[in-house]
């Protein structure tokens, strides 16, 4: 399976909110990056992912493509209000077949509401 496909079917799987198995994907000493959290590790990565899909209603995959060891998600996430949809990006890198790294980029913003 290209990386293109993997990336997709790793957020099909989180936008069901099955959180066990994403950790099929997952590389021992992943690592997570986000404007808002850092993680590292298999298990660590997945306990932030299963609070954060707890939080989201949904999320909508608009496209994905891959280059080499990298690969891109473009998505939406709808939060309830007061945070609303959030446009993100994740970039995936892949080594030996598991995603060692993770990285989302989104307006932080909306979220400041939150603790308002």
């Amino acid at each position: 399976m290209d990386n293109a496909a993997v990336i997709k079917e790793y957020y099909e799987i989180l936008a069901r909110k099955d959180i066990e198995s994403l950790g099929k994907y997952l590389h021992e000493d992943v690592e997570f990056r986000a404007p808002l959290a850092k993680h590292k590790g298999k298990a660590d990565v997945l306990e932030a992912t299963k609070g954060f899909a707890g939080f989201f209603k949904e999320l909508n995959i608009r496209t994905s493509f891959g280059s080499g060891d990298q690969a891109v998600l473009l998505y939406d996430l709808v939060f309830p209000e007061p945070v609303g949809n959030i446009p993100t990006a994740s970039v995936m890198i892949f080594r030996d077949g598991l995603v060692s790294h993770i990285e989302l980029f989104y307006d932080a913003r909306p979220f400041e509401k939150v603790n308002s």
